[in-house]
């Protein structure tokens, strides 16, 4: 009798056992069981923040003269910048460089202007728009006998391309997260109902990184150059599908 009682309990053991692995099984595949869907948000911004540097020089054979050339020209900048509404309180002097032609040991024949005189002024506005417009107008300097460098390092025409930029991203953080997020979702809800499956939980989830691009997109063109921009962020996220 008791070996008859242990020989059930035995069964009922193993038969539990293998319930138990079965179901283990059954949930594993289930957990394999997933898609991974991307989500896309975008906004179109405009630049908040501009700065636009202006370098210029003057040359001369007398130190003196030279330095009152440099003088003119930036109160000549200072006036173009006031005609387009740019105050003065929005400029910075910056970088004033003096070359001494004749103390270059390797220079070659003889040289009209001994000395030359670089200066960069700085202009910072938080009305982007002001300064896309003067930038478009600096042909006006040129007429007036500013000289405008190439040098610097600062981008084209003159070396004196604005950069604007978009600050406020953190803003727009937190409602295009979620809307991409419901993107990704939308997505997975179509696989799920073209594949017979439901949508379950979230398996894993990568935010993704915020990009600012250009607007108008071509070869060359940064979206440092451009007023407006497109913020873009891909979320992705793998979701769970139930049969």
């Amino acid at each position: 009798m008791q070996n008859q009682l242990n020989n059930i309990i035995l069964a009922i053991g193993i038969a539990l056992a293998g319930l138990l692995i079965g179901l283990g099984f059954i949930k594993s595949k289930t957990a394999d069981n997933f898609v991974k869907v991307k989500g896309v948000s975008e906004r179109e911004v405009k630049a908040n923040i501009a700065f636009w540097p202006l370098r210029f020089v003057a040359t001369d054979d007398n130190l003196n003269v030279c330095q009152r050339k440099i003088n003119e020209s930036k109160n000549k900048i200072l006036a173009f910048l006031k005609k387009y509404g740019i105050e003065e309180s929005q400029t910075e002097l910056q970088s004033l460089e003096v070359t001494d032609i004749l103390a270059n040991a390797y220079r070659n024949g003889p040289t009209d202007n001994r000395y030359i005189i670089n200066q960069t002024i700085m202009v910072r506005s938080e009305n982007p728009e002001l300064i896309q417009n003067a930038s478009q107008k600096v042909s006006d300097l040129v007429e007036v006998g500013v000289i405008l460098s190439s040098s610097g390092g600062y981008g084209y025409y003159g070396g004196m391309a604005p950069t604007f930029l978009f600050t406020e991203l953190n803003d727009l953080k937190p409602e295009m997260i979620a809307e991409a997020t419901a993107n990704a979702r939308n997505a997975a809800e179509k696989f799920a109902l073209d594949s017979g499956s439901q949508v379950g939980g979230i398996r894993r989830a990568n935010q993704g990184v915020f990009v600012i691009l250009p607007r108008d997109r071509a070869p060359g063109i940064m979206q440092e150059n451009q007023l407006y921009k497109i913020v873009r962020v891909v979320s992705t996220i793998d979701y769970y599908l139930e049969n």
